[in-house]
């Protein structure tokens, strides 16, 4: 029986709640339910489809990413989106962060089964925004403030049971923390 796994970051619990007020809003005013589903979350891995007895392969995968980085700061900053007339996205920005990239560069060394452009966000909408939908959306969205700090100190492996549920985290170490 096959399972779907990945791999992301989350922010801490104040933050989800925050970035749920705007799923919210566009389940309640633009008709998209599924974004309400997934906890608010930044992905380094997309979902991947395993058969369920190698599992143990994927934690060990996962156990093997390079995590002796000191824990980082993720600024989110205003909304983007991704215009796709059969997909449209719309997300909270991250600003451009080196630390991110490094950290999504060390899950690339274990994880690297199938092809994957990092472009960093936080999915506030999508799968059940309709084209029409997606573009009031972002007319609202576009010129909309928000923005907020967290600190990014572990990594989760996700497996869906009808639900996204962590199975592995790996906490960031400082390296000069060790010694």
């Amino acid at each position: 029986m096959k399972k779907l796994y990945f791999i992301a970051v989350y922010p801490p619990g104040e933050t989800i709640q925050e970035v749920k007020v705007f799923k919210k809003d566009l389940a309640e005013h633009y008709d998209n339910s599924k974004a309400l589903k997934n906890d608010a979350h930044i992905t380094l891995f997309p979902p991947f489809s395993r058969e369920v007895e190698l599992e143990n392969d994927i934690l060990t995968a996962f156990q093997k990413i390079d995590t002796q980085i000191s824990p980082f700061e993720v600024e989110l900053n205003g909304f983007g989106s991704f215009p796709n007339p059969k997909n449209p996205v719309l997300f909270i920005r991250p600003e451009p962060n080196p630390d991110l990239k490094n950290l999504y560069l060390r899950v690339r060394q274990q994880f690297n089964f199938m092809p994957y452009s990092f472009n960093p966000h936080m999915t506030i909408g999508h799968r059940d925004l309709t084209w029409n939908n997606y573009l009031k959306a972002w007319e609202k969205y576009k010129e909309k403030h928000y923005k907020t700090k967290f600190i990014v100190n572990k990594i989760l492996l996700l497996r869906h049971n009808g639900k996204w549920e962590p199975i592995a985290e790996k906490t960031l170490i400082d390296k000069e923390s060790r010694l």
